[in-house]
């Protein structure tokens, strides 16, 4: 039997074990009249009614009752079966039984006028069904039950949590193809001939060739694989069953399994099709050997997967494809030939490809005539493919805001300002000291980078608010550096560090502020990347400082991942000294050298809040 069925079974012998004792409990049937009862009238209108005592001077009879009616003493009578609780006027409750029949006729029968009824209040309450409790309990536990189980597993009943929640798209469903993916033009050309194999699978078979059991798409975020895996299903006119890997995981221990031996079910009865496993490194990981429940479902998990792909069963015409953005921490078993063949690394894209994307993302939109798409891909380096298309939207949004109809150069230089620093702040109050001290702080950085030899031309300097941040200077390289050179990464560090130095050559050592924070912690990264990775210090050596790999991590929890011994440690944390304290005396060299410049770019940056390439050259030349 399923795991899946004997939980359910469990719960529901459960709640009924529950139920029988609640059944024969001797206090089922318990119950009193408190202030908290509600009664109905016969016009339904709810009154709470007290608890009632019985008279203690004398045992209250329903005579007393007639009685206490016709001397107009009762203002109130509250029937229950066959009881009736009484409600004198000097505030007492007494409770007599009047037998069988209905109360007002008794009472008429009795003597009791039609006028003397009419002034009291009378209500009825019907006593709770307490022997449908136990019933109640079950079905309320079973519908409880099942619920939780729908939501956890997202299918539409409670047995069918072990069941993939993959859903197929037929091929007429898929628009998207090659054409609306800018850029990437290796990776196209990889996925292109897995197209071939499934439209054209007897040209390659012919030949002895068999189809990639699985592709593999890894890179940063955001850089387009989901959108390369849509694009290979529509060009392949195929079925596709996109699947994201944490759908896989769930509390119970086979779960995991159960749906990945669902979801090759589905794909080899409709092959040939195209899997897609998005964020696969959340049921791909490194099986850890650990005795955890939770590590035994995802090694189940992970074993299922491992079978599927490359089993006894050689024929199936299904190719999965995975996607992630962390390559090293997926198990070895996963990665080896037979399962997923090829490696497709998806990077960001070069300026070219910028400018592709841009293309692609503006089609459609209203542009004016000062628009530059190769300007907007050089202004905008190191950003992937969902950035660009957030900049494009962000442009449209600006514009519909300024009641504008077409989108300018402007909307896109700001969009881009809004996704790279965050959105302005205009409205932050901010003193006119600190304003000054940020504007020496920016500036001091754009001079750094504009006097040092292999650093990158500034762009942009401002003192509006963006984000967390209350200034920025944006550099604008004139082209990609996939290689960072000795050079240029002692710039980027005294640029970083000239912020700090203007502080320091204006304001001296008492008045300098904590803006540096995220300058300063980046400057420590190049540097100590530059000993422990890069080898450019001559101390330490050519070689690599990482900590140890992911794989012998897991194997040595226990032991120091530290590959190099103290005295290294502390020549390493030397090395990283030297490198900062030549590059912020660099820094302030350049800066003391040129405080008459400092102070005039400063000045009008205060003037304006922003100052472009153009006008930053006019005052520095």
């Amino acid at each position: 039997m399923p795991k899946d069925k004997k939980v359910l079974i469990g719960v529901i012998l459960a709640v009924l074990a529950a139920s029988v004792f609640v059944i024969f409990n001797p206090f089922r049937f318990t119950a009193e009249i408190t202030p908290d009862t509600q009664g109905y009238s016969p016009t339904n209108v709810p009154r709470a009614v007290p608890t009632y005592v019985e008279a203690p001077e004398e045992k209250y009879t329903f005579s007393s009752l007639v009685r206490q009616v016709k001397a107009g003493e009762v203002i109130s009578l509250h029937v229950i079966e066959n009881r009736v609780t009484v409600e004198t006027a000097d505030g007492k409750w007494s409770s007599t039984s009047f037998g069988s029949g209905d109360l007002i006729e008794r009472l008429i029968s009795l003597g009791v006028s039609e006028e003397q009824l009419a002034n009291l209040e009378i209500t009825y309450s019907i006593p709770p069904p307490f022997w449908l409790l136990p019933f109640i309990l079950v079905a309320g536990s079973f519908i409880v039950f099942a619920v939780m189980v729908r939501r956890s597993s997202g299918t539409s009943g409670p047995l069918s949590f072990g069941k993939s929640h993959a859903k197929e798209v037929s091929d007429g469903q898929l628009i998207t193809t090659f054409e609306d993916v800018a850029g990437l033009i290796e990776a196209k050309e990889e996925l292109m001939e897995v197209v071939e194999f499934l439209k054209n699978p007897e040209r390659f078979t012919a030949l002895g060739a068999r189809i990639p059991k699985g592709v593999i798409l890894f890179g940063l975020p955001g850089c387009g694989k989901t959108l390369l895996a849509r694009a290979v299903a529509g060009e392949a006119e195929v079925p596709f069953f996109p699947i994201s890997g944490s759908e896989f995981v769930e509390m119970f221990v086979g779960v995991g399994a159960s749906r990945i031996r669902d979801l090759f079910t589905k794909a080899k009865e409709a092959a040939p099709c195209i899997l897609f496993i998005d964020e696969l490194d959340a049921v791909g990981g490194r099986r850890s050997g650990f005795g955890m429940p939770s590590a035994r479902e995802h090694d189940q998990t992970l074993n299922q997967l491992l079978s599927e792909m490359d089993g006894f069963d050689q024929q199936t015409n299904v190719i999965v494809i995975g996607a992630t953005n962390r390559l090293d921490v997926l198990d070895p078993a996963l990665l080896r030939s037979g399962r997923f063949d090829r490696r497709i690394a998806v990077d960001r894209p070069d300026v070219r490809a910028r400018e592709a994307i841009f293309e692609v993302h503006v089609k459609g939109k209203p542009l004016s005539d000062d628009v530059d798409l190769s300007k907007l891909a050089r202004a905008t380096p190191g950003l992937t493919g969902a950035d660009i298309e957030n900049i494009v939207n962000e442009a449209a949004i600006l514009t519909a805001r300024h009641g504008r109809k077409v989108i300018g150069n402007t909307e896109f230089e700001d969009a881009a300002l809004k996704v790279v620093a965050g959105p302005e702040r205009k409205s932050r109050v901010i003193s006119e000291e600190e304003k000054r001290k940020i504007a020496y702080h920016e500036v001091g950085h754009a001079l750094a980078m504009h006097f040092t030899k292999g650093s990158d031309p500034v762009h942009k300097i401002s003192i509006i608010s963006r984000g967390l941040a209350l200034g920025f200077t944006m550099p604008l390289p004139e082209e990609d550096r996939n290689l960072p050179s000795y050079e240029w990464l002692v710039g980027q560090i005294v640029g970083l560090l000239g912020g700090r130095a203007a502080e320091e050559i204006v304001l001296g050592k008492k008045g300098i502020t904590t803006g540096a924070s995220n300058d300063l912690e980046r400057a420590t990264d190049y540097a100590r990347r530059m000993v422990t990775e890069w080898g450019m210090s001559e101390k330490v050596g050519l070689r690599s400082l990482n900590p140890l790999p992911d794989a012998a991590v897991m194997e040595n929890q226990f032991r120091d991942t530290r590959s190099y011994s103290d005295h290294l440690a502390e020549t390493i944390d030397a090395e990283v000294k030297r490198i900062l304290d030549e590059a912020y005396d660099q820094a302030k060299e350049i800066l003391a050298s040129r405080r008459d410049i400092l102070k005039k770019v400063v000045e009008r940056l205060l003037e304006v809040e922003t100052l472009d390439r153009k006008e930053f050259l006019t005052l520095v030349s």
